[in-house]
């Protein structure tokens, strides 16, 4: 059952402006170390960035849960390089979360499908 669904569009020179201007603590604030080490083995690091910042923000969408902060979503790829969403932290019991990531040079876009866990 689907609970709910969200999309996001990220312009990747506004993440770039953003973590040149605020460095790391904006980078630290919103990305999982996990999600960082990943990233710096990507070619293009800000348009990955923006894919997954994107990708939060449409998981933050779709659950409209107020409580959730940014490093309680942690986007990765699983085994065969499909993005996969985990909830961290104790707040993503019995939900499962299906994301999917497109970019190019200048947009990166998401989207975020909840579903209720299978028994």
């Amino acid at each position: 059952m689907i609970i709910g669904t969200g999309v996001d569009i990220t312009e990747v020179r506004r993440l770039r402006q953003a973590a040149e201007k605020w460095g790391d603590e904006f980078i630290n604030r919103v990305f999982t170390v996990r999600e960082l080490e990943n990233a710096k083995t990507r070619g293009s690091l800000y348009q990955h960035l923006a894919g997954r910042f994107a990708a939060k923000e449409a998981v933050f969408k779709a659950l409209g849960n107020k409580n959730l902060s940014w490093k309680d979503v942690e986007i990765l790829n699983d085994s065969d390089g499909k993005p996969a969403c985990v909830i961290l932290n104790g707040k993503g019991k019995n939900i499962e979360v299906h994301v999917s990531i497109s970019h190019v040079k200048n947009y990166a876009v998401a989207n975020a499908i909840i579903t209720q866990k299978s028994r």
